[in-house]
């Protein structure tokens, strides 16, 4: 019985401790939470836009698709429904704008290049209204050249600009502390925000040499550093001229962490933590690392000596960049840095033309095929560009590849980010690692993740359509207006009304649901009762800009009559176009008014005509009676609810869709520009307004028929987003289109923006050369619903026509 009690009590003291082991420590399980709720509040948007090509003329057409992804998996998102794509200069003056639509994650559109623009290089963005909420340097960038050949241009602005390097050093972890050796990665970029070669010194308080370094790939590599003191250390760098020039190091801290980030074992990293704090107890840290706010690893571990170390098993990592994160006590961080881990899938693609040589206005059929592996079932998108390759020098475009798994989560340049991905070799893998290490600080903000409040957003997503935002001012010392009830419309067809009240800071928002175009927005109180106050509209676009650098623009002075040939081609192509395609198709949306079929409606050309609107009423329109009191016209509807009664209100009066508050204005109109009056005889709620019915008056060519409304209705031009426009493919099917004298010289001969494999991987395109002899390149992106992304790159040759 004793040896029985004595075993007993051996395995509950062996149990005990598991029990304890076994238990999730309170903080990290506390931080796990709140990432995880963070994680959901602030959903990251990746745009991905394929442009048709990378150097444009003025009086040319720039084609776009944009591939709209969930940050964390790539697979098509469906939340924002408008994109805005800007063209900016290098001082990010915008010198286009537009907005597009997108759907089920995908959208495309076209931007006519503006007569205006100056030759040069200048940088397209993309992003969302959501997106605003967040760093500029996540929206989506490419730089493209544009050319105005009727101005006379330099070839080479900046060639006299005297040399200037941007050299940047970045301490693994983000610090240098004073006695710890620390891995020290560097980026030296030119003018043209390319890598440059060069020999480097690190310098010493008593101007000693420290060490001495040179650069890898793009002007990136690094050395290994250890201070001695915190202050005093310079790097000189020599560049192959001989010339030489001085930066600052960072900060050198008396103390605090550093830490390294290095391969245990080909499956698993290893992240040493040091310190130089000076405490007795064992101080605890904490380590995050999460892939895009996913596969998040979150530990603890006590410092022990100022040292610790942590193993991360590379398969818990997500494919990409992942943030590794250290946190002190407080949690506080203390270290950062990033680590990338190659994607196991690619979307191979392949295509083939039918030839390799072609004459002029022949046909082509591109055949192609996209899987991952052996399985070509997965369906995949992509769009196709077919341009002339010539010989003036053009931008090099990021692949969707390269950009979503690379360049998406870095910010500013990144040269050539497609070498990192040709080449799977230690070299590469160096090279990578040392892009990783030269990005210092991230994106996040980590007071939100662990603020014990969710995160608030200026700008919500556009889930619906388009929002536009203003604002009510007091006219009298331009203060906001509160609880300012406000109209917005525009002439359309259907009627659309929007309607909003001033919050406590004046701040309205009408979302503008299928509103394309460009069109006259009117904006209006209810001017009967509130005439004092004035608006101002806010522009959608965003005021933010990234620290991307745009290349500087050299063209070749010996490609002249190339550009000409260009010239001559572009101005050719836009005077023959076909005008069905110069237009931007018409969208079919709702018939309908925004108050839906209403009770009564008289076309007023199957009466009697009368010669005043107040007759008109009298006469044949029931449901509205028609009463003058103090010499003021007052409307007043029947409640069809409740037969035989009156409403003691005027109804919302309607011309064209636009509010009108002046009855007496609106009853000297001539009957005869009335086309219809449609009656909504019942109250009808609009947002947070309600109205007792509705009288709506309709011209015949929707324009008010000379109406003029109060000079206090605010009249603005606006874009909404804009209508499709069809890219012109003209067909060589038959002899009489084959030999018609219409020139043809387009360079751009196919553009295809929505192209979807079939169930065996297969998709087939057709189109016909131009006159335009020369080599042609075919660039295709695409992508998988499953999120898996690739490019192809193939050319073929076009020759003169045979007659």
């Amino acid at each position: 019985m004793k040896h029985k009690a004595i075993i007993f009590f051996s395995v509950i003291l062996l149990i005990i401790p598991a029990l304890g082991y076994g238990q999730e420590d309170p903080m990290v399980k506390s931080i796990k939470e709140r990432f995880d709720l963070y994680g959901k509040t602030s959903l990251q948007e990746k745009i991905y836009l394929h442009t048709d090509r990378s150097l444009y003329l003025i009086g040319e057409t720039m084609w776009f698709k944009a591939y709209y992804l969930d940050g964390s998996a790539y697979r098509f998102l469906d939340m924002s429904k408008v994109a805005y794509l800007e063209i900016l200069d290098k001082e990010n003056n915008a010198v286009a704008q537009t907005k597009f639509s997108l759907l089920s994650g995908k959208g495309n559109g076209s931007l006519l290049i503006p007569a205006a623009i100056a030759s040069g290089n200048y940088k397209v963005r993309c992003y969302t209204n959501w997106m605003k909420n967040f760093n500029a340097d996540y929206f989506f960038e490419t730089n493209v050249s544009i050319i105005n050949p009727f101005v006379k241009f330099d070839p080479e602005p900046d060639a006299n600009k005297e040399t200037a390097y941007d050299v940047q050093f970045f301490p693994e972890g983000g610090y240098l502390v004073k006695g710890i050796e620390s891995k020290m990665a560097f980026r030296a970029v030119g003018q043209d925000a390319k890598g440059i070669d060069f020999r480097g010194l690190i310098v010493g308080p008593e101007n000693d040499t420290i060490a001495r370094f040179r650069p890898g790939k793009f002007g990136i590599g690094y050395f290994m550093f250890k201070p001695e003191k915190t202050s005093g250390y310079k790097a000189i760098i020599i560049d192959v001229k001989g010339k030489q020039s001085s930066f600052s190091l960072p900060e050198v801290q008396e103390r605090g962490y550093v830490m390294r980030v290095t391969d245990s074992a080909s499956d698993q990293l290893k992240v040493t933590v040091l310190s130089t704090l000076q405490q007795e107890d064992k101080v605890p840290v904490y380590i995050i690392t999460h892939t895009r706010h996913a596969n998040q690893i979150v530990e603890k571990h006590l410092l022990t000596n100022n040292q610790t170390e942590f193993f991360i098993k590379k398969e818990q990592l997500g494919e990409g960049i992942s943030h590794i994160t250290i946190l002190n006590e407080r949690l506080k961080p203390v270290c950062e840095r990033l680590y990338f881990k190659r994607p196991a899938e690619q979307l191979n693609i392949g295509a083939n033309t039918d030839k390799r040589e072609y004459a002029g206005r022949e046909k082509v059929t591109l055949d192609m095929t996209a899987g991952t592996g052996t399985n070509l079932s997965d369906l995949a998108n992509m769009s196709v560009s077919v341009f002339l390759s010539d010989s003036i020098r053009t931008l090099p475009q990021n692949d969707i590849f390269s950009y979503i798994f690379l360049t998406s989560d870095l910010k500013g340049n990144v040269e050539n980010p497609a070498y990192y991905f040709e080449n799977n070799t230690k070299e590469t893998d160096q090279d990578l690692d040392n892009l990783m290490i030269s990005q210092g600080w991230r994106r996040f903000k980590w007071e939100e993740v662990f603020d014990s409040t969710i995160p608030k957003y200026q700008h919500i997503p556009e889930y619906d359509g388009h929002f536009v935002y203003g604002k009510v001012l007091k006219t009298s010392d331009n203060s906001p207006a509160s609880g300012i009830d406000t109209y917005m419309a525009a002439l359309d067809f259907p009627a659309k009304l929007y309607v909003n009240q001033s919050d406590r800071s004046g701040n309205i928002m009408f979302e503008l649901k299928n509103f394309t175009g460009p069109k006259e927005l009117t904006l209006q109180t209810d001017i009967s009762k509130d005439s004092i106050y004035k608006f101002e509209i806010s522009n959608p676009f965003s005021k933010q800009f990234s620290t991307s650098i745009i290349p500087s623009f050299l063209f070749n002075k010996n490609l002249e009559e190339q550009l000409l040939t260009r010239s001559i081609n572009m101005q050719t192509g836009n005077a023959f176009l076909p005008r069905i395609f110069s237009e931007r198709k018409k969208v079919l949306t709702d018939s309908l008014t925004f108050f839906g079929l209403p009770d009564e409606k008289y076309f007023l050309d199957d009466f009697t005509r009368f010669p005043t609107m107040e007759e008109v009423l009298r006469e044949y329109v029931k449901g509205v009676m028609v009463r003058k009191r103090q010499k003021k016209f007052h409307f007043r509807m029947i409640d069809k609810l409740v037969p035989s009664t009156f409403y003691v209100t005027d109804p919302l009066v309607l011309l064209d869709g636009i509010p009108i508050f002046n009855n007496d204005k609106f009853m000297e109109i001539d009957p005869l520009k009335i086309k219809k009056i449609e009656l909504m005889s019942s109250r009808f709620f609009l947002g947070s307004m309600s109205f007792t019915g509705i009288t709506s008056f309709s011209t015949y060519k929707n324009d008010l028929a000379g109406f003029e409304l109060d000079p206090k209705v605010l009249v603005l031009p606006y874009e909404g987003v804009q209508a499709q426009r069809e890219f012109y493919a003209p067909k060589y099917d038959n002899q009489i289109n084959m030999s018609t004298r219409v020139p043809d010289f387009r360079n751009l001969l196919h553009w295809a923006p929505d192209v979807t494999t079939d169930t065996n991987g297969k998709a087939q395109i057709q189109f016909y050369t131009s006159d335009q002899v020369g080599n042609y390149k075919v660039v295709i992106q695409g992508i998988t619903n499953k999120g898996v992304a690739g490019s192809k790159v193939i050319s073929f040759n076009v020759g003169k026509r045979n007659f």
